[in-house]
């Protein structure tokens, strides 16, 4: 055991197995996990008990969170027509994600969830560019903290409040909606309008400050290819649970955005980057490894996925273009250096959150591109969920909640926890 490697408290090491410190030690008495005794307490190495997680979570005992990840027990299902994961590869609509990626724009394919032919020569998005100036002030205006994520979400409401169409929920309607939303978003991240070259071609100039090349641009295109829609994630849920409610596409789209920013899910790549950084700036794969679970005290970022056995495909796709930009290969080693040692441990491989930190680090773009790019991806599958959504049920989406609380009737004062 290496004493250089940064090693978890009892209770980071309870948090990250989502168990008490009791089951914890319980663990350490049967022989599962090793402990050292120091002056300030009992401290467990960060790699044995990720692979320890890892272990439980294959056996179906693993952590609240990644119980909740698995699809042993979904609160409900509901049919879609638009993404396929089977035997490790995703589909759209019946066709193989990298096909779509790698050779049609991301304005194309969005044009065809949303019900039009798949022409790989379609137009690209034009947004309103009043609206775009207001939602540019309202950006601008946050403070110089803010996120790229924030100034999406903040950006989305207001060019809403300048669209007088925005209630109206004809398919096509909505279709010419998503257009200017997509481009209008797209547009408010950059500084100045940018040339008329595509969504990926202006949101590389956006979040990397310079025109992209060609190989550059392809993969921020397959990038946004490949995030559009993913079964349904929470993010595409909410959406939908808007949507149902008959909620503008401008509101379902900040509905998913909502669950987008979150730890879990859109801003996962935010960590994944730090992670790569960690080896590219000189730590060993096993050092990074232990600072970024002992930091979090969660799964490896950038690892594993409950819908794939293998690699995530979407990783497939992305990896080995992202190699093959000019600060891509420096980043592609580090990358299979961590797989590997994550693999070996662990027994994950990597998935969608690990590709887009490898290609915003190859990229020069801020260590929360990632998290915009997912968004931006992700918006034309909400559209299309919402269109789906419009011609169903009405609040079809509105569960019906179990009462488990105190008894009808009970005093206040018995009501209250006790002190």
């Amino acid at each position: 055991m290496d004493a250089s490697l940064p090693r978890l408290t009892a209770a980071q090491a309870a948090a990250r197995l989502g168990v008490q410190q009791q089951t914890l030690y319980a663990y350490v008495s049967r022989g599962l996990l090793a402990r050292e005794r120091g002056a300030h307490g009992s401290t467990f190495d960060a790699l044995e008990v990720e692979r320890f997680a890892s272990s439980r979570r294959r056996s179906g005992r693993g952590a609240p969170e990644d119980q909740a990840a698995g699809a042993g027990s979904p609160l409900m299902v509901l049919d879609t027509d638009i993404a396929l994961i089977e035997d490790g590869e995703l589909y759209l609509r019946g066709v193989p994600a990298a096909e779509l990626a790698l050779e049609y724009p991301y304005e194309s394919v969005a044009r065809w969830l949303w019900g039009a032919p798949l022409d790989a020569s379609t137009a690209s998005f034009a947004p309103d560019m009043d609206a775009v100036e207001a939602a540019r002030g309202a950006v601008a205006a946050l403070a110089p903290e803010a996120t790229l994520l924030d100034r999406i979400q903040v950006a989305v409401p207001v060019l809403g409040s300048a669209d007088p169409t925005r209630h109206d929920l004809d398919p096509d309607a909505v279709r010419a909606t998503a257009v200017r939303l997509v481009a209008g978003v797209v547009e408010a991240l950059a500084k100045q309008a940018g040339p008329p070259d595509g969504i990926a071609a202006q949101l590389w100039q956006g979040l990397a400050g310079r025109p992209g090349t060609v190989a550059e641009v392809r993969a921020l295109n397959a990038a946004l290819v490949l995030l559009v829609d993913h079964d349904l994630a929470v993010s595409t849920l909410a959406a939908r649970a808007a949507a149902s409610a008959r909620a503008t596409p401008y509101a379902v789209v900040s509905s998913g955005l909502g669950a987008l920013d979150s730890a879990l899910h859109g801003n996962a790549s935010g960590a994944a980057s730090e992670l790569i950084r960690l080896v590219l700036d000189g730590a060993d794969d096993r050092t990074a490894l232990a600072q970024t679970v002992a930091r979090t005290a969660r799964p490896a970022p950038g690892f594993g996925h409950s819908l794939y056995p293998g690699i995530d495909a979407r990783a497939g796709i992305l990896l080995p273009l992202v190699a093959e930009l000019p600060g891509g290969s420096a980043v592609a080693d580090a990358v299979d250096r961590l797989a590997r040692e994550v693999l070996s441990r662990t027994g994950r491989h990597p998935n969608v959150d690990l590709a887009l930190a490898a290609l915003t680090i190859a990229a020069g773009m801020p260590a929360d591109a990632g998290a915009a790019i997912f968004a931006i991806g992700r918006m034309a599958g909400w559209i299309a969920h919402a269109l789906d959504e419009y011609g169903q049920r009405p609040l079809r989406l509105r569960p019906r909640g179990r009462y488990v609380g105190p008894d009808a009737g009970t005093p206040a004062s018995a009501a209250s926890p006790e002190e």
